[in-house]
């Protein structure tokens, strides 16, 4: 069995004069959850839409379970599921028809009852498509790319519009594809979610592959992560950085508000502390920031993600 279960090599795409993917390379594991992410007009949507098939590569390859996703196009279907942000529904139609339709285009499809239960759709299977929520229609459209029981299934934004309860219940369902075998690859805006999911993350940007690596990797890697303290205003910054080991840096970001910056371990938050208790000062409240995928983006790109 191939390990890779999408591989993009050299792909390029041009809307007129504009090149939307720029010779761009990656692999999806087969197995992970993939996070593919970029800000607004860095090709990520192009790119993913080709792998599911919807647009010809101009230049480049592009396999997804090893097949073109083009002309082995009837062979994929039964083994790919997709959620699209927007559109494909019928507007007219009953979630739980519409669910059940698509159910029986496959060989062996989840229990439709079971998932409608999973997802939060009970309550909506006379009300029409179009007079849904946001959030109920992204749950159908989720529910729409997991019936078949696909093998890879591309998600894009599956929690948009989805409240904190129903958002965390999708996060656990796509663990459970995770533990099961099957294959995601996500693309979402929201960061925390990349770093709750994915074990694999791929940065974007002018259409061409600006970083890759696991959430842990690129957060770790080419910064420090600092520690925040609440104290009185005023306090002798240049006496702390003495009793800190060497490198570190201390700056009064706002009247009672410092960033301890430098090698983040127990021996600098020892000598944090150890100084303030030689000064008989009492912190209101230190914390360890730790860097996140925003800032990652925010130095990669310099640009915050916005749906």
């Amino acid at each position: 069995m191939n390990s890779l279960a999408v591989e993009v090599a050299g792909l390029v795409m041009r809307y007129g004069d504009t090149t939307a993917v720029d010779g761009l390379s990656l692999t999806v594991e087969t197995g992970t959850v993939t996070a593919v992410l970029g800000p607004n007009g860095a090709g990520k949507t192009t790119t993913v839409e080709t792998c599911e098939g919807y647009r010809r590569p101009q230049a480049g390859t592009v396999r997804v379970l090893g097949l073109d996703p083009v002309r082995d196009a009837a062979r994929l279907r039964p083994r790919v599921g997709v959620m699209l942000q927007s559109g494909g529904a019928w507007s007219a139609a009953y979630p739980h028809e519409m669910l059940r339709y698509v159910s029986r285009l496959y060989a062996d499809p989840l229990d439709v009852d079971s998932l409608i239960e999973r997802l939060g759709l009970g309550g909506v299977g006379r009300t029409p498509y179009r007079r849904l929520s946001g959030g109920q229609q992204q749950r159908l459209a989720l529910a729409t790319a997991l019936v078949g029981r696909p093998e890879l299934v591309f998600l894009d934004e599956p929690t948009a519009g989805l409240d904190p309860q129903a958002r965390r219940s999708t996060w656990e369902l796509v663990d459970e594809l995770r533990a099961s075998g099957v294959t995601v690859v996500l693309t979402t805006h929201f960061m925390d979610e990349a770093e709750r999911l994915a074990d694999w993350v791929h940065v974007i940007d002018h259409g061409r592959l600006i970083a890759s690596g696991s959430p842990k990797h690129l957060t770790s890697e080419g910064a420090e992560n600092t520690i925040r303290l609440s104290a009185p205003a005023g306090i002798d910054t240049a006496g702390l950085v003495t009793a800190l080991p060497a490198g570190s840096q201390v700056v009064e970001q706002s009247p009672g508000v410092y960033l301890v910056s430098g090698t983040v371990d127990p021996a600098l938050l020892q000598g944090v502390t150890a100084w303030f208790a030689t000064q008989g000062v009492l912190l209101d409240a230190i914390a360890v920031r730790r860097r996140t995928l925003e800032d990652v983006f925010l130095d990669l790109t310099g640009r915050e993600l916005r749906s």
